[in-house]
């Protein structure tokens, strides 16, 4: 007989998040909630994905200019992190914060990454090449983990070494 399920499903859906709030933004907040009809979480959830809707991630130097947040989510969002990490450092590297500019930098100049030499335009990016076109997606999740101990100072970028420079692609 299999075991009883205890009540609702487990969809992982959220996350569970822990925010300190100021005593009187918090009883705004469960005042607005109230009126609502939402628990204080719902409605943090709901001005949170508000909020997201309408601010501009984009900056007015580049082709994202006027990007939402909500926009930017769904040109990068992948279940897979390394290539979801290589839309985001593609398309809104302004965004990157120090640690995040170094990983890029180290897949880019790690040969074992790079697609072809030959850099080929997307019609799309005006001639700019995109990044994800030019790495092996593959290659770089499966050293994801490698790449981040690298930056964290856990591993040495000899590690790297042992990555074949060129590897003949048979078609």
């Amino acid at each position: 007989m299999a075991p009883k399920k205890k009540g609702g499903g487990k969809l992982s859906r959220s996350e569970v998040v822990t925010i300190r709030l100021d005593l009187k933004l918090r009883f705004a907040a469960e005042l607005v909630a109230r009126k609502q009809r939402r628990t204080l979480s719902s409605f943090i959830e709901w001005a949170i994905e508000r909020t997201v809707r309408e601010e501009v991630v984009g900056p007015s130097f580049s082709e994202n200019a006027g990007d939402t947040a909500y926009v930017a989510m769904a040109n990068i969002w992948d279940v897979e992190e390394p290539d979801r990490f290589i839309k985001f450092a593609e398309q809104y590297p302004e965004l990157l914060n120090f640690d995040e500019e170094r990983l890029f930098k180290l897949i880019k100049n790690t040969p074992y990454f790079e697609r072809n030499s030959k850099k080929k335009s997307d019609a799309n990016t005006s001639g700019a090449l995109r990044y994800s076109d030019r790495f092996w997606l593959k290659r770089i999740r499966d050293n994801w983990e490698l790449l981040n101990k690298i930056i964290a100072g856990e591993e040495s970028k000899e590690a790297l070494s042992e990555l074949p420079e060129h590897i003949e692609i048979p078609f």
